[in-house]
């Protein structure tokens, strides 16, 4: 089995990118994303309060840092394989665990489950960049993994508000049944597909040998490294918080804002997810050119201009300016951060650096459209909370300065 593996007319590597398109597809993309979507019909079906729905996301925000904490010990266990299909399976089972649920403790804790599973799939996931690539293209195949994301919005955006249509109150119901069975197959998938490392088939990790072999690459200094993980963590706390105040609020606030229809909002939202496609890649592969610290400056300052224009008040084409720039920079931070954990520390080490810098990132999610909304509360518009955005991503974008080459002790 594995010399026919070995033997396949391209790199295995690229079937471990294939595999993680459809994991961050299930993982993050339909469990996370396709809430938003499902919201209104789970609350007409169930008779939920507005903050009770909103208790159920933060649920799955609490579940994912949860995972984050003990990933790392997990996959020694475990190793990548066995822990991205037990992910995907405990994620499959909270969704068909959901659709049965009649009142909101179970969905509570069932969405807590889900955000797990979310976290214990997602992290090995993109540590496996480490492993099957070498630093020339991780950024590339980190931006090709996050299509995953983008593609879970549009399908998720088409798939069930037909669902709605055609079996009404029940809809959501038969939505995350049928979200639960792709989950399952995609765990299968894996199960099938996944191997640890290129060692395991006898091959050697993507990529051009730099000038110092990479297994003998040389770890920052235990106070290097202290420094580069805080830094990356900022950075990817700064993105977890904006990006989520964003995707929030802004369709709320065409509405309420701008004045535009429910109708016109959702299709200038449905752009964020086609532009998103690109946007791994795109920068992904831009950082393997110009560095990892170039990709980071680049990408917060087009977030930044997203956010003023978002807050500008100035009429629909800059919003649509915004929209689109937004979804342009969408996952391409977690492109970039996968990328840098694997440039600046050893194979060994990038486990446990991805889950500390995302522990960072989860906290930025789970707080930031708090304290958005008490902003927009106090001052009855949205705009102050998303010139605040650009004001913390303008921050990031300096910050990213701070980072050294990875050839740097």
């Amino acid at each position: 089995m594995s010399r026919s593996l070995s033997n396949l007319p391209f790199h295995y590597g690229w079937l471990i990118v294939v595999n993680g398109i459809l994991t961050l597809f299930a993982c993050l993309g339909l469990a996370r994303f396709a809430y938003a979507v499902l919201l209104p019909g789970m609350r007409d079906g169930l008779g939920l309060a507005y903050d009770q729905m909103g208790f159920v996301g933060t649920g799955n925000f609490v579940g994912y840092l949860i995972s984050v904490a003990f990933t790392p010990l997990v996959l020694r266990w475990l190793r990548p394989r066995i822990t991205i299909c037990c992910g995907l399976l405990l994620v499959a089972a909270g969704m068909a665990g959901m659709a049965k649920c009649d009142n909101f403790q179970p969905l509570l804790l069932l969405y807590t489950l889900t955000g797990i599973g979310s976290g214990l799939a997602n992290i090995p996931t993109m540590v496996l960049i480490a492993h099957w690539f070498r630093r020339e293209r991780r950024g590339r195949a980190a931006g090709l993994m996050v299509i995953g994301n983008g593609s879970a919005i549009i399908f998720s955006g088409l798939l069930i508000p037909r669902l709605n249509q055609l079996y009404g109150l029940q809809g959501w119901r038969i939505s995350w049944l049928l979200l639960a069975g792709i989950t399952l197959a995609i765990a299968l998938l894996a199960a099938l597909l996944v191997r640890n490392d290129p060692e395991q088939l006898g091959l050697d990790p993507i990529g051009r040998r730099t000038a110092v072999p990479e297994a003998e690459f040389t770890a920052p200094e235990p106070a290097n490294s202290a420094r580069i993980l805080l830094v990356l963590g900022l950075l990817y706390l700064a993105f977890g918080a904006t990006y989520m105040i964003y995707g929030t609020f802004i369709v709320t606030s065409m509405v309420e804002d701008y004045g535009f229809s429910e109708t016109v909002a959702g299709q200038f939202w449905s752009w964020v997810g086609f532009f998103s496609l690109f946007s791994g890649l795109a920068f992904g592969t831009l950082s393997d050119r110009i560095g990892r610290r170039g990709g980071l400056l680049v990408v917060f300052a087009v977030q930044t201009l997203a956010y003023l224009l978002a807050g500008s008040g100035l009429g629909a084409w800059p919003l649509l300016a915004s929209v689109v720039l937004y979804g342009i920079a969408a996952w391409a931070i977690p492109a970039i951060m996968t990328a840098a954990v694997g440039d600046y520390f050893r194979v060994a080490r990038a486990a446990g650096a991805f889950s500390l810098i995302t522990f960072f990132f989860a906290g930025g999610q789970t707080v930031g459209p708090a304290f958005a909304g008490i902003i927009a509360e106090a001052n009855g518009s949205f705009a102050p909370a998303f010139l605040l955005a650009a004001i913390l991503t303008g921050g990031a974008a300096l910050m990213a300065l701070k980072l050294p080459r990875p050839s740097e002790p």
